[in-house]
């Protein structure tokens, strides 16, 4: 016998509008201008147990003979036949306060038809910012958190293999141009990660509040410009580190995401709804599948037959009206705990809801 069941699996975020908590202002926002900056580069993966990228990738063979060759080796790309070599792109963050001799965190991802960069070594290669310029260099072995094993037709594999990381296996070797000095600036800017208005306003209102002066001006749902007083003229790294640790009010929109694949349902603390009736009922079907063999006589000329029956049987659970009138959303879950609403039935009644006009908060399906 076999049954067909969706298994969800519900998170449910419920938090009182009463009781909604502050954040720091280093944990919503950050200072327009301090950034970091992506650097890239392709290099080659040496010291693989002929795991790497076979003959069929000829930018491989001529990136390995091309390095040889510029190391005093006369190598013809014919004359290379060991998979132990692999092409790779390396990426990295310039962090914006990163100066030359700083060490980076690489990773390193196979850009051919290698199976494993486990065990490898990461040649010399130069890592470029968008512009072109060279930023930084990385070299080492890499550090991979799966493998791959194949032998006689037999294989087995985990996670990525493919993948890998080097600790601090890159040396900053110019300035970042674009980092700002801080104690040059009269006014600093700082963006708000999730642009909402109320959060800007509170945010300005709060600085002002602190410092006793009107400093603080929301430009817009996502910018707070911010004046430095004369008091902090020269040391602005002062002024933004004690910003930082000012407690903003947040305010969050009416929101339900909802993760149809995992069965996940998060909802926010302010989500309102008007009075909806719902008829909630159940569906189970199952499939029983039998098996009989037919066996002939011992003087019959028939042939041993294997038969399988499938019958299939539906259950339909009576459903049950009930008025829904909460008017948050611990009301409405109360309310669906009484009807004895499964977190598979959930999803579908939420959007029934938000479909009938009665849900005032955003359903973001996933």
């Amino acid at each position: 016998m076999r049954s067909w069941h969706l298994g969800l699996l519900l998170a449910l975020a419920l938090v009182s509008p009463q009781a909604a908590e502050a954040a720091r202002v280093k944990d919503i926002a950050h200072v327009y201008g301090v950034r970091d900056n992506i650097l890239t580069g392709t290099g080659l993966v040496t010291g693989l147990n002929r795991t790497g990228d076979s003959r069929r990738n000829e930018a491989t063979i001529r990136a390995y003979a091309n390095r040889l060759q510029g190391l005093g080796f006369t190598v013809s790309t014919d004359e290379i036949l060991a998979r132990n070599v692999a092409v790779v792109m390396v990426t990295a963050r310039l962090g914006a306060g990163a100066r030359p001799g700083a060490l980076l965190d690489i990773e390193v991802s196979s850009s051919g038809d290698a199976t494993s960069l486990e065990g490898g070594v990461l040649q010399l290669t130069t890592l470029y910012a968008a512009n072109g310029q060279a930023f930084a260099t990385a070299q080492g072995p890499l550090l991979v958190g799966g493998f791959s094993a194949e032998q006689e037709g037999s294989s087995a594999r985990k996670n990525h293999p493919t993948v890998g990381r080097i600790p601090q296996g890159a040396i900053v070797e110019r300035d970042n141009p674009n980092r700002l000095d801080l104690n040059k600036q009269d006014r600093i800017s700082w963006l708000i990660r999730d642009p909402d208005f109320t959060t800007a306003t509170r945010l300005a209102e709060a600085i002002n509040q602190i410092y006793g002066e009107d400093l603080a001006k929301a430009e817009d749902d996502g910018v707070v410009r911010v004046r430095v007083p004369s008091r902090y003229q020269g040391r602005v790294v002062d002024f933004v580190s004690e910003i930082e640790g000012i407690e903003v009010q947040m305010d969050q929109p009416a929101r339900i995401v909802v993760n149809e694949r995992t069965g996940t349902v998060v909802m926010g603390a302010d989500v309102r709804i008007s009075p909806v009736a719902v008829v909630v009922g159940g569906l189970s079907i199952e499939i029983q599948r039998d098996t009989n063999v037919s066996q002939p006589n011992a003087l019959g000329r028939g042939a041993t037959a294997v038969t399988r029956n499938a019958a299939v049987s539906v259950k339909e659970e009576e459903g049950e009206l009930v008025m829904l009138e909460g008017a948050s959303i611990g009301d409405l879950v109360k309310a669906l705990n009484k009807l004895g609403v499964k977190p598979r039935d959930l999803i579908q009644i939420l959007m029934a809801i938000e479909g009938s006009g009665a849900l005032h908060a955003d359903l973001v399906v996933q």
